[in-house]
């Protein structure tokens, strides 16, 4: 499954796959591999950037629309 929210949220906000990794201290072939669904997502980690974004969870992982 790709999480196409969590790619969409990084570029609104101007970064990095290199600077998400660093936020979440991971490599960032590790995040990008998050990214595409190659691996799977810790909810630690989804957490974290649910706090970066400033959204929802559920908005991340394309289960809500409502941010």
């Amino acid at each position: 499954m790709e999480f196409r929210r969590i790619k969409e949220m990084r570029m609104e906000h101007h970064m990095t796959q290199k600077d998400v990794a660093a936020y979440l201290h991971v490599h960032r072939n590790v995040y990008s591999r998050y990214e595409k669904g190659m691996t799977t997502f810790p909810g630690s980690a989804v957490a974290m950037l649910a706090d970066l974004y400033q959204c929802s969870m559920d908005y991340l992982l394309g289960r809500s629309d409502k941010r």
